[in-house]
């Protein structure tokens, strides 16, 4: 008896651990193990770790992610996908092709942010080490197959962000944007929580092999919980994707943040989101793809209306690029929407290219931005193909990538998930989306088109309001204001006759004389002119430029290697 009971102490002492297959959790490891390794080396050093050292450091542990994501692909294509650590993680295409785009851009992104920090005196490590933190949760969401493991990956991803938002301190916008982005991203985790915990007591499980395990053997009756629990985490995955009307935070979030920290953001953060609501609707919650399919159509119509609209009224371009980025979230939820291995194949298309677009856009405003990261009006990009035209065709490049132009990825990736919307029956959904990128057109051609013509300020933005808000003195409304502008007499010696100030010739150069004005006024505004001045480009961020504008064009006009390379992934995911 007493063998018994200390056999049974001994048993109940002990804890079962699932087998690990370090494989399939390496680069999320490789990541998070990189920045507290990088974070140690920094606090025993005496000074602050040098930015270069810390991206050198950064680049080395990204390419390691990167290079043993390959080794899983080829691994997935020999032994096929499985699933680890007691079904809670699953290696797979889609998993090992998001990891690669989360690596890819957190290299990029490294880069991008080596010139920013150095230019405004920001040394140490934490910046790399809060990006990667980051970018191992957004790995872990790819590959999550339990509900518990994508809010991890999602805490992970989304707490570093808040503190990255307001890295640069010395703005009072970057502070007030984290505090946003914290207080509602707090809400959105506690709501998509809330829906987990529903779902749970609806399935009995929070496994996603389990949940469509139960769905398919079983006809709920009342599925009122499991609806309602569906919905919160829709809510919770609708904020992290910035959809319309969980949308609130973008804009003031991505005109606050570091620009090098807006594009990481909006490239890492929309992939590991999109990545798990994928994962999760389409692996679990197939069998009731009725009940969800209305609300993420009503998200994506809402999303690709209201981010081309309000995107016409915008003039910091970073605050463009925020309602740009809700519009290209409406379109990846169209691959959504389809339902069909088409629509995974075609979003996850999407977020790839996109990752290079965006980024490569974001490394740009970073190099235009100047000292304190706020100059970002759109009269700061007049004229910029006379005096970077390389960096002005990359920009024109990059944005007419993300408008959807001929031979650039930007067009495989929107034809890609319009069809798949249309091969599903959703035909007014696709008309919609392609009227919305012809309005989205406008405001990436006006950047274009600002960037390549000539003349004043007042014609590039199609008026002659610029003097008023660039502040010159007097205006343009009255004829006695010419007459100052001009140093002439408007009433002559007290005579009756026309004054010379009215022929044509004399008006003539009194416009002239006013833009020149305008441009004098720009130039003193702010020390160095900031419509005439030249921006070095650091050699970092001029590499990753290149490498994203490559990518766009080469894979625009060679496209099918990476269609493929998306295909394979999804059939590699989507369940059987």
């Amino acid at each position: 008896m007493i063998a018994l009971l200390a056999a049974s102490h001994a048993a109940s002492d002990t804890i079962a651990v699932p087998p690990i297959r370090w494989l399939a959790i390496l680069p999320p490891i490789i990541m998070i193990g990189g920045a507290v390794v990088l974070l140690g080396v920094a606090s025993l050093v005496r000074t602050p770790m040098r930015v270069r050292v810390s991206t050198i450091a950064t680049v080395v542990i990204s390419g390691g992610a990167l290079g043993v994501a390959l080794w899983q692909w080829s691994d997935v294509q020999e032994h096929g996908p499985h699933t680890y650590i007691a079904q809670a993680v699953v290696m797979d295409g889609f998993s090992v092709l998001v990891t690669m785009l989360v690596a890819i851009a957190m290299l990029l992104s490294a880069l991008v942010a080596d010139g920013y920090l150095r230019r405004e005196g920001m040394q140490g490590a934490e910046f790399h080490v809060l990006a990667m933190v980051s970018a191992s949760g957004a790995m872990l969401m790819a590959m999550a197959n339990d509900l518990i493991i994508v809010f991890l990956g999602l805490e992970i991803l989304s707490i570093a962000l808040y503190v990255l938002t307001a890295f640069n301190y010395r703005r009072a916008a970057s502070g007030e944007a984290a505090l946003k982005y914290f207080i509602l991203g707090g809400f959105s985790s506690a709501i998509f929580v809330y829906g987990i915990a529903l779902t749970y007591g609806a399935t009995g499980s929070t496994n996603l092999t389990q949940i469509a395990d139960f769905l398919s053997k079983n006809v709920v009756l009342s599925n009122g919980l499991l609806l309602a629990g569906l919905s919160l985490m829709l809510v919770g995955f609708a904020f992290k994707v910035a959809a319309v009307p969980f949308h609130m935070w973008t804009p003031d979030v991505y005109q606050g943040a570091p620009s090098p920290v807006t594009g990481f953001m909006a490239a890492v953060a929309k992939a590991g989101a999109f990545a798990a609501m994928l994962r999760v609707l389409f692996s679990s919650f197939g069998v009731v793809s009725t009940d969800w399919r209305p609300i993420v159509y009503g998200l994506a119509v809402l999303s690709l209306v209201l981010g081309a609209f309000v995107a016409l009224r915008q003039r910091d371009v970073k605050r463009m690029l925020a309602y740009s980025s809700i519009n290209q979230a409406g379109f990846i939820l169209l691959g959504v929407v389809a339902g069909t291995a088409r629509g995974a194949s075609a979003s996850l298309y999407y977020l790839f290219v996109y990752m290079f677009m965006v980024i490569g856009s974001f490394a740009i405003v970073t190099v235009l931005g100047r000292l304190g990261d706020g100059d970002h009006d759109l009269a700061r990009y007049r004229g910029l193909a006379g005096r970077q035209p390389v960096l002005a065709l990359a920009l024109a490049v990059l944005l007419l990538a993300q408008a959807g132009a001929p031979f650039t990825t930007g067009l495989w990736a929107k034809v890609q998930v319009v069809f798949a919307a249309v091969e599903a029956g959703d035909v007014p959904l696709g008309v919609i989306a392609m009227v919305t990128a012809a309005v989205a057109a406008y405001f990436y051609l006006r950047v274009a088109v600002l960037m390549y013509a000539g003349g004043g300020l007042g014609e590039a933005e199609g008026g002659t309001t610029g003097s008023a808000e660039l502040g010159v003195e007097g205006g343009m409304a009255g004829g006695s204001t010419i007459v100052a502008a001009t140093g002439g007499d408007a009433g002559g010696d007290g005579g009756g006759a026309s004054p010379e100030w009215a022929t044509p010739a004399a008006v003539s150069g009194v416009v002239t004389t006013l833009n020149d004005q305008i441009l004098l006024t720009a130039e003193d505004a702010d020390g160095p002119s900031a419509i005439g001045e030249r921006e070095p480009v650091p050699v970092l961020s001029g590499l990753a430029i290149a490498v994203c504008t490559g990518v766009t064009v080469l894979f625009g006009v060679w496209p099918q290697p990476l269609i493929d390379f998306a295909n394979h992934a999804t059939l590699l995911f989507l369940p059987k």
